[in-house]
């Protein structure tokens, strides 16, 4: 087994913190540099893209940061122990975070499944071994949801063998609770879809001992999630990693409770025999994900902001100068928690139908991306652009709404 001063030793190209790994950014990013140029996407033929949407997974999320792609590269070039790098990690993660543990699973999807099979089998291999098959192992069989929070990622859940179980009112809640409730999972980009908030959800949940999670998959930024969730008492949590952090795409986080964590990790890779095995996260995703929830948590977030609302400004500033055009900013409560420009026309005198616009932008060059709306509208938010590719999507956005006036 690897040992600290070996991963000091061999891995200094690896910028993690806390003495875990060595401070070698600058070596790691020469081997980058020293890589051969292959443009695969050119190559292929892969459409490469302006994002100007979000960070959507069909449009694979976020780009990594220059630490991340060194830190993979870096860590590509040296065998870890699986679980070592996972207990390691996970310390630096829980500490960040306020949790008692955490793991890195293949993205927020994954750590529903994982953290509930932790929930259900507990330290037994058996029961470990069982599932998704629940009858006759003594395991818990209902995960309660409030119905507002059911919009298709409950799906993880059920992977474990589980039946949904929903509810609108506190009465409802309350009657639902038996002894077959294995859990109480909430959604909270629903949250305003649902009456019971997050804070009686816990005090009901407690009060008949019966574990909480909550999926926070996309609801960072703002960075305080990151432990808002944990400080108030949720069992469980999870989030993906390859939204607003920048890690890598098939990365989440599991943390929380250390005894369901530690059950969590009972069905996951290197094990087999497990609902958890197709679940892999490899050393580099796992190091990876730490070093961008490191930097995410560290960065300035107010200048990062700024940066966003001059970018919408610019772009705002450009389309609203075509007669017939209306733009509005707004800012998501929940989940993507960035200024969001929507843009709409009057189709009496810009006759130009959203998906057609989208299509010409698409089948730009450069393309570009953007999430069509209803009514001869769209949005756009500048988090995922590039320095400069505001001004792009600017020009290319005025272009085409120009040429549509009546």
């Amino acid at each position: 087994m690897i040992n600290r001063r070996d991963l000091i030793k061999h891995l200094s190209t690896v910028p993690l913190l806390g003495g875990f790994l060595g401070n070698g950014t600058a070596e790691a990013a020469g081997l980058l540099a020293k890589a051969p140029v292959r443009n695969l996407a050119k190559e292929l033929g892969i459409r490469t893209f302006i994002n100007a949407a979000g960070t959507y997974t069909m449009m694979t999320g976020s780009l990594m940061q220059d630490d991340v792609v060194a830190t993979i590269q870096g860590a590509a070039k040296e065998f870890m122990m699986l679980d070592e790098v996972q207990t390691k990690v996970g310390e630096k993660i829980a500490a960040i975070t306020h949790a008692e543990s955490a793991v890195v699973t293949a993205g927020c999807f994954s750590a529903l499944t994982l953290g509930l099979a932790g929930v259900l089998t507990g330290m037994d291999q058996k029961k470990v071994e069982a599932l998704p098959h629940l009858e006759g192992t003594g395991m818990k069989s209902e995960v309660i949801i409030q119905k507002g929070h059911n919009i298709g990622y409950s799906h993880a859940l059920t992977n474990t063998g589980c039946k949904i179980v929903q509810v609108e009112t506190v009465e409802e809640l309350q009657k639902a609770i038996n002894e077959k409730t294995a859990l109480m999972w909430f959604l909270h980009i629903q949250s305003d879809k649902g009456l019971i908030k997050h804070e009686q959800w816990i005090e009901i949940a407690k009060k008949n001992g019966i574990p909480t999670m909550i999926d926070m998959a996309a609801d960072v930024p703002p960075v305080e999630n990151l432990w808002r969730f944990n400080d108030l008492g949720f069992d469980l949590v999870c989030v993906s990693g390859g939204k607003a952090m920048r890690g890598p795409q098939s990365a989440g986080i599991l943390m929380g409770k250390k005894q369901y964590i530690d059950a969590a990790r009972l069905s996951m890779p290197p094990r087999g025999s497990t609902i958890g095995r197709g679940m892999k996260v490899n050393k580099e995703e796992i190091l990876g994900m730490y070093v961008a929830l490191d930097n995410f948590v560290k960065m300035d977030h107010k200048k990062e902001w700024k940066i966003w609302e001059d970018r919408v400004a610019t772009i705002e500033n450009a389309v609203k100068s075509v007669k017939g055009v209306v733009t509005e900013v707004t800012v998501p409560e929940l989940g993507n928690h960035t200024p969001t420009l929507k843009v709409s026309w009057d189709a009496a005198k810009v006759s130009l139908p959203v998906k057609t616009l989208q299509e010409s932008l698409r089948k730009g060059n450069p393309s570009i991306e953007v999430m069509p709306g209803e009514n001869n509208s769209l949005t756009i938010t500048t988090w995922m652009l590039k320095p400069g590719e505001e001004k792009i999507v600017a020009s290319r956005l005025k272009e085409e709404l120009s040429k549509a006036v009546v």
